[in-house]
């Protein structure tokens, strides 16, 4: 059972590993501790922050937001490679996942499909957010690349860990689409060839990700959104809302379209440039192919 590194030895292990490292405000007490165990730890969890700029980024995965109060991760790991300290302890980044997922984790074995949520990830795992905004054309510049290799295999190097204690959110909890633009069996390799040498050495596989096309649902129709119709696909739908800032959720989203699905969409079409009857909440082509709802 691996104990929690503390503030100073997180630090020293990054910069150890070759990373420029920012600490940001008062990062070291930062945490949620008050509202959960915070440990055993158990590994790495990979995000993508759905946001743009450094700064902006850094100080939401701080603060938070009024749904969910931060931090947000332990470091932000900017386009150039910089890693931004914003907490230490308990953080609001993985939230619940698939206890047989933790399994594979602990036992370093390869991971089964995440199908249930049951599990509280935040207590085990360390997060780090990479600034990318998540919509499968941003890119991911190699510096930020291989400071996400050199922060998980710092974490993992301090424990004692290999490559397969590090996963993305994705492959925690259903629904998760991050990190989207390389894979993270790809990017385990990188970190167990950097875990097989000396701290701070050069990367040794190649300098750009193989090429995946993200897949979304195509439009199913503005017949699919009528009362009583239970879908994943509307789950995933209400996720992107969310993610897109137009949630208008008490409890949610969840698979039964209701009207807090309606309220939600209708606010997407505003944002689209919509009004009147063109935003009236029921998914059209043109909005529905700009929302990219991923393939379920």
């Amino acid at each position: 059972m691996a104990t929690p590194l503390s503030a100073d030895k997180l630090l020293k292990a990054l910069r150890d590993e070759g990373l420029h490292v920012v600490e940001h405000r008062s990062w070291r007490t930062n945490n949620r501790n008050h509202k959960g165990s915070w440990g055993p730890m158990h590994g790495v969890m990979i995000h993508h922050s759905v946001t743009s700029g450094t700064a902006s980024s850094v100080e939401l995965c701080y603060n938070g937001h009024s749904a969910l109060p931060g931090p947000l991760c332990h470091g932000v790991i900017a386009k150039d490679g910089t890693v931004h300290l914003v907490g230490s302890g308990r953080a609001n980044h993985a939230g619940l996942g698939d206890d047989d997922v933790l399994r594979a984790v602990i036992a370093e074995k390869a991971l089964p499909p995440d199908n249930e949520a049951n599990t509280d990830g935040n207590r085990h795992f360390y997060g780090f957010e990479a600034v990318n905004l998540g919509d499968g054309k941003d890119p991911w510049p190699e510096e930020q690349l291989l400071a996400i290799e050199r922060a998980a295999a710092a974490v993992c190097r301090a424990h004692g860990w290999s490559e397969r204690s590090v996963i993305g959110h994705l492959e925690w909890q259903p629904g998760k689409v991050d990190p989207r633009g390389f894979g993270m069996d790809w990017m385990r390799g990188r970190i167990g060839t950097r875990l097989g040498g000396a701290p701070n050495c050069p990367p040794s596989e190649p300098s750009k990700p193989p090429a995946s096309k993200p897949t979304y649902e195509p439009f199913p129709g503005a017949a699919f959104f009528k009362v009583g119709r239970s879908s994943k696909v509307i789950t995933a739908m209400g996720k992107r809302l969310v993610a897109e800032g137009c949630g208008r959720y008490a409890v949610g989203p969840g698979p039964r379209w209701s009207e807090a699905d309606r309220k939600s969409y209708a606010a997407w079409q505003r944002k689209c440039g919509y009004s009147g009857d063109a935003a009236d909440g029921i998914p059209g082509k043109a909005s529905w192919d700009r929302l990219k709802v991923p393939n379920v």
